[in-house]
């Protein structure tokens, strides 16, 4: 009964819901959202859709580790951005959307975010900058590298294009394709030596561009290639200061050198050795070249005059060859042609010759001759017959020689001409006519002497001359004088008179018959006689010429009738005119000088002239025409000797001239008029190495990015004025500031040699460790003569370094719980070493210390973390100590401009301790015992009743003391008394909990009735201190209810046998068994009874056995009645009975069982009949309570369905307003007239009823259930009433209590 009417009371309540208030639900397509990783801050970003059944104004929220990249309004539910998105750091994320109307808690939904991509990255070009060394011989189409960038943005394809080669020329920009693949070919031919030997490529990759802030753009970046060319060996050597000219004295000694050739690899790059030989020569033998170093030496003596065929000059076709066969396998090889003047020592005396006009020297030599002459010839008259050549093969004035006469008729002629040079006709003629006489001797005999006078020794030729005198007649005409000593002057005109010379003839008959001619015949070329007027004229215009024959001599013959003859000589001597040009020796001129002071030059000019030796028309004078280096140079105007003025420079030269300097000497007479030749005279100025390098600038300034491996740096050029490949050849290094991370290479450009600066490949230059770079670099040439410059280096900072975490930024930080603190909590700062950089902090997971009974996700958003590294407090979220102790927060710095490496810092802790408050007051702890206290047993400090509480607070804010704070005695006729001084309580602590122990303060008045009610108060330790109470209820147990028991046995074996007994009479009542006290009664009538235990049986609710009803009590318990008996047990003193016997004890207990049983089995009969019908209902109704609890509700509600409402299952609601039940909430009821308008399950339950004191709960029906099993399979649940029960007070939370007034503790009833 008591069970139907709790029911009855809740079903208002059932109704009551249907005026509750709904929750706000999300839309349907609050799923995903997808955005576009562009969006800038502050721009609308989505709108949080949401909707109230009720049109109540919202609320709306959002919350997560990644909320702190929007802000939401609050009012509109409007979401804007509120820090940059980035789809390559995080794709894809989630966030807690939350809605709240004004009556119901937060409804909250996680979505996920989806970026959008956006053409925001750039692609990256991998293993920059690219270095290759390269053969010049490689193919056109050849692949040189491939390049590869990668773009972090989605579905992005990266192109190539070159964008620059250096050298920038027209035929270089198609030099070098790039492929879509990266590949890089050569579209060309390379060529090391003719075309440039690096080159550097500005290479650039371009996405395929996309949308970028609204606009469609295309990203790129640049990366540089450089290239050397590797020299092949496919070039033969080269001479260098080519042609090759140069002289020797003949008779110099062997093994001397005359002239070193200079030979280089044609392949500059390469630089092989070289090795010489000589391979032809027109004359074998007569030099020798050393093999390695090109020097020609004098292998044999070498003799000028054997060498006059091929004009004494020496040609040697020299080959260079290198050491290493070209690519073609053949020998890399050059020739030259080295020609070699003899010049002449004075090393042959004149010799005899008998030839007229050609000779042959070879062989037509000869010391003897003969000729004929008349007697009495006149003088000058030359020996006819007579073909003598006299000749000195040298060369010059070592050609000059002298002709005199030896022998014994050495008086009677001369020689003509004396003095010779080179070669000439040699005559002999008569001095004095007297002595070539016939009559006297018929022969004569002279000897021609030729005297080298430039010799000393073996300086002369002698021939022997044998002239045969002829027979005259005597009479004849005669001339005044014997000889004539006549002049002309050369070159005269025809018919120039000379003189006219006349003979006599003692004979009448010739007077004016005289005829006249000249002799010999020969002179008839050059000259002429009148035959009647004996008048000599020149003959022949321009016939005369004295440097060919100084003097003529001729016979002039006067023949009278009688043809006798008369003849005089004629010695015509030509006058010497200036119509000689001086004449050089040779042709030309060539030396070889080293410039500087220890150049010397000592070279002779050498020039004759054949006008008339002694007179100014012969005179020789040298001068040197004005020149643009003519005044680098002396000329002895009389020796014709050159020598250097100063010192030469040959870099003072115009280097297109290869160091020839071209003077013209003039060789010029003194006569009238002034004549004169010229020569070319080339001097040959040999570099040698007098020339440091020279940079074009003192400090050359260039940057370079960190991390580049290789990268280009920039270039120093040096030039060295020396102008031989050889001397002014430059090659660089760095000799101090590098520290190992720079490289320099040499390279010969059009303006010299130019040293490329770039990072060693191996190394990564560090901005954050040296910003810059002071390089000095020394230029030196082969001589190793040296300059140094100095070139600054400024590393440009990339950015990839590691942001890093402050650490003192991460210690701990403390926050008060609630809201006492707000704002920023914490400024997590970072730092990149990075100039270039932007750093953003992210959260990257939260974790907290909660309470077992907490989830972690507690404190999930009671701190958020900003971009800008703030710690900040969510103001929309409550932070509690007791539910979580500590939140930890793992954070990482990114630094969004990173270009290579990783973007972000190692992750750090900071943990922010919460402070606790003294913000609980002490709870009690539930305890649904109660209290008896029996005021005749329990004395002073006894414990009648205990409390626990725990405060949620820590530290000293959790220290609990209790205290009695007011006693009020109850009496059963409801009259209250407040009393003092009857209770204490005493603070344990018990497994963190503090207990209080009710004791009893000073003895308690036994014959009270009633209940004793006990306010306790709990007060904790804090500042201020919170303190609660609660009331407790301690039941007395006055001295009516003492039960004496009386025992045969004596005190002393009660005592005993106190624990068996006191669990028997525990078990058979089941109550708490009170000893009182236990007495000897002493001997008396009743021998069987010696012995009183006084006992009180309490049970647990607080009520006690009344002595009248203990009897009836054990007697229901006949096995405990027997253990008792075992123990003396023979009487209970009920109070109005008297003392039975034992038989009659014995009897009427077990009478009393008898009746028991049989009136326990008439009511439960009676029992089942009468509730058959009320429990069938009553099942159905819990079937569909259990299947209302099976399913789950389609409207986000809350608790279970009640039977026979609609879908809402909010407390109270209305349970007839849907009629669409499914069978998951169909009752079953079998009737099909069942009224569906009302489907209360509860209905027509009147007629289950129970007495109120029966206290049988509805859910212990197993055995009905059994009998019923047929036509009910389910199986028992928890009774409806109790489960609405339990349901309504979870919903109202477990701060409500609830009591009800148990009349079985009213103890005037008892």
């Amino acid at each position: 009964m008591r069970s139907t009417a709790l029911l009855v009371l809740l079903l208002p309540c059932f109704f009551g819901t249907v005026s509750g208030n709904f929750a706000p639900a999300f839309c349907a397509n609050m799923t995903y959202i997808e955005l576009r990783e562009d969006l800038n801050i502050s721009q609308h970003a989505f709108w949080i859709c949401a909707v109230d059944y009720e049109n109540e104004a919202l609320k709306y929220s959002m919350t997560g580790q990644n909320a702190n990249f929007f802000n939401v309004a609050e009012e509109t539910g409007e979401v804007k951005i509120k820090s940059p998105l980035d789809r390559e750091i995080q794709a894809r994320f989630t966030v807690m959307l939350g809605v709240k109307d004004s009556t119901n808690d937060i409804v909250t939904k996680s979505i996920t975010i989806i970026l959008v991509d956006a053409n925001d990255n750039r692609p990256i070009f991998i293993n920059a900058p690219y270095n290759e060394d390269v053969n010049e011989n490689v193919a056109e189409g050849t692949v040189l590298f491939q390049v590869t960038a990668t773009d972090a943005d989605e579905n992005s394809f990266v192109t190539y294009s070159i964008d620059e080669v250096v050298p920038d020329n027209a035929e270089n920009h198609d030099l070098f394709v790039i492929e879509r693949n990266g590949d890089l070919k050569l579209n060309g031919t390379l060529n090391y030596n003719d075309k440039s030997t690096y080159y550097q490529l500005k290479i650039k990759a371009t996405d395929n561009g996309g949308l970028l802030y609204g606009h469609f753009v295309y990203q790129s970046s640049l990366a540089y290639g450089f290239i050397n060319v590797k020299d092949a060996p496919d070039r033969n050597p080269v001479f260098l200061n080519t042609p090759y000219q140069t002289s020797v004295e003949e008779n110099t000694p062997v093994g001397q050198s005359v002239f070193t050739v200079k030979a280089i690899d044609g392949d500059k790059g390469i630089n092989d050795l070289i090795f010489y030989s000589i391979d032809a020569s027109n004359v074998d033998g007569k030099f020798a070249i050393n093999t390695l170093t090109g020097q020609i030496s004098v292998n044999e003596t070498i003799d000028r005059e054997q060498l006059l065929e091929i004009n004494a000059e020496v040609e040697l076709v020299v080959t260079a060859t290198e050491k290493e066969n070209n690519i073609d396998g053949q020998p890399a090889k050059t020739s030259t042609t080295v020609t070699i003047r003899i010049t002449d020592l004075n090393d042959n005396k004149p010799e005899f010759y008998n030839c007229m006009g050609e000779c042959d020297y070879n062989s037509d030599k000869q010391d003897s001759f003969t000729g004929y002459i008349e007697e009495h010839s006149s003088t000058g008259v030359s020996v006819a017959n007579l073909t003598i050549v006299a000749r000195d093969p040298d060369e010059g004035t070592n050609a000059r020689f002298v002709l005199t006469l030896q022998g014994p008729d050495a008086k009677a002629f001369s020689v003509a001409p004396k003095n010779v040079l080179g070669s000439s006709q040699v005559q002999i003629q008569v001095l004095i006519p007297n002595d070539v006489d016939y009559e006297k001797q018929h022969t004569m005999s002279v000897e021609i002497v030729a005297n080298d006078t430039g010799r000393g020794a073996d300086c002369c030729s002698t021939a022997s001359v044998t002239i045969h005198l002829i027979d005259m007649n005597d009479n004849r005409p005669t001339f005044q004088n014997e000889t004539y000593q006549l002049q002309v002057k050369e070159e005269s005109a025809a018919g120039t008179v000379i003189a006219t010379i006349t003979a006599s003839d003692p004979d009448t008959e010739d007077k004016d018959k005289i005829t006249y001619r000249l002799l010999p015949d020969s002179i008839l070329e050059f000259f002429a006689v009148g035959e009647k007027t004996g008048v000599i004229t020149v003959k022949t215009s321009g016939n005369l010429d004295r440097e060919t024959r100084l003097v003529y001599f001729a016979t002039l013959q006067a023949t009278d009738t009688a043809n006798n003859i008369g003849t005089t000589v004629l010695e015509i001597n030509l006058l010497d005119i200036n119509d000689q040009t001086p004449k050089m020796v040779r042709d030309s001129y060539m030396v070889f000088v080293k410039e500087g002071p220890d150049g010397k030059l000592d070279l002779t000019i050498e020039a004759f002239d054949n006008d008339e030796p002694g007179t100014n028309n012969s005179v020789v004078r040298y001068k040197i025409e004005d020149s643009e280096f003519s005044n680098n140079f002396i000329i002895d105007e009389e020796t014709g000797v050159v020598t250097i003025n100063g010192t030469l420079d040959r870099e003072a030269i115009e280097p297109l001239l290869n160091g020839k300097i071209q003077l013209t000497v003039t060789a010029y007479d003194w006569g009238h008029p002034i004549l004169s030749s010229s020569v070319n005279v080339t001097i040959n100025v040999e570099d040698i190495n007098d020339n440091n390098p020279v940079f074009t600038q003192t400090v050359y300034q260039d940057s370079v990015r960190e991390s580049d491996k290789g990268a280009y740096v920039g270039f120093v050029q040096a030039t060295d004025q020396d102008q031989t490949e050889i001397h002014n050849r430059i090659s660089y290094r760095i000799t101090d500031g590098s520290f190992g991370n720079f490289i320099i290479r040499t390279f010969q450009s059009n303006e010299g040699y130019r040293g490329n600066v770039t990072v060693d490949p191996d190394i990564e230059l560090d901005y954050e460790k040296n910003k810059k770079f002071t390089l000095i670099i020394e230029a030196s040439d082969l001589g190793q003569n040296s300059a140094t410059t100095t070139m600054e280096v400024t590393v440009l900072d990339v950015n990839d370094e590691r942001p890093t975490l402050d650490v003192q930024s991460l210690t701990d930080v403390n926050v008060k719980e609630n809201r006492s603190t707000s704002g920023v909590v914490r400024n997590i700062t970072g730092t990149d070493a990075d100039t270039n950089h932007s750093l953003v902090y992210e959260l990257l997971e939260v974790t907290c210390e909660c309470n077992k009974d907490v989830p972690e996700s507690e404190c999930l958003d009671w701190f958020w973390l900003s971009p800008d590294g703030s710690v900040t407090v969510n103001d929309s979220s409550e932070i509690d100590y007791e539910a979580c102790h500590y939140v930890k927060m793992e954070v990482q710095v990114v630094d969004t401009f990173t270009e290579k490496g990783q973007n972000h810092s190692t992750s750090g802790i900071l943990i922010i301790n919460i402070v606790d408050i003294n913000d609980n007051p002490p709870e009690f702890i539930s305890n649904e015992k109660l209290f008896v206290v029996v005021p005749e047993v329990d004395g002073k400090d006894t414990e009648v009743a205990t409390v626990s509480a725990s405060d949620r607070d820590s530290g000293q804010n959790k220290v609990i003391t209790f205290a009695v704070q007011q006693v009020e005695f109850i009496t059963s006729d409801g009259s209250t008394t407040t009393l003092s001084g009857i209770f204490k309580v005493e603070t344990t602590v018990e497994n963190g909990f503090y207990k209080g122990i009710i004791r009893i303060e000073n003895p308690l008045n036994s014959a009270l009735k009633g209940k004793y009610k006990v306010t306790v108060l709990a007060k904790d330790s804090g500042s201020p201190a919170l303190e609660t109470t609660t009331q407790l209820e301690i039941f007395t147990i006055d001295t009516s209810y003492r039960v004496d028991l009386r025992f045969t046995s004596s005190a002393d074996e009660i005592r005993k046998n106190i624990v068996p007994i006191t669990s028997i009479l525990a078990g058979a009542t089941g109550a708490t068994v009170h000893v009182l006290d236990i007495l000897d009664q002493g001997v008396k009538q009743r021998v069987t009874a010696i012995s009183t235990m006084s006992v009180y049986f309490v049970y647990q609710n607080g009520t006690a056995i009344s002595p009248k009803d203990i009897i009836d009590v054990l007697q229901s318990d006949v096995q405990a009645f027997q253990e008792l008996n075992k123990y003396g047990l023979v009487y209970v003193d009920s109070g109005s009975q008297k003392e039975p016997e034992s038989q009659n004890v014995l009897i009427g207990v077990i009478a009393g069982l008898n009746g028991a049983l049989i009136i326990v089995m008439a009511a439960m009969i009676t029992a089942l009949v009468c509730t058959s019908k009320s429990y069938k209902r009553k099942l159905k109704a819990v079937n569909a309570l259990k299947s209302i609890n099976s399913d789950k509700a389609d409207n986000l509600q809350i608790g279970p369905v009640v039977p026979g409402t609609n879908k809402y299952t909010m407390e109270c609601a209305n349970p007839v307003l849907n009629l669409n039940i499914d069978s998951a909430t169909d009752l079953g009821f079998d009737e099909e007239s069942a009224d569906r308008v009302s489907l209360n399950s509860l209905d027509n339950n009147d007629d289950l009823n129970l007495s109120e004191k029966d206290s049988m709960h509805l859910t212990i029906i197993e055995e009905e259930e059994e009998e019923e099993e047929e036509e009910f399979t389910e199986q028992p649940y928890i009774e409806p009433l109790d489960q609405a029960l339990a349901l309504r007070n979870k919903n109202k939370g477990s701060d409500e209590t609830y009591s009800f007034t148990n009349p079985a503790l009213d103890t005037t009833d008892l």
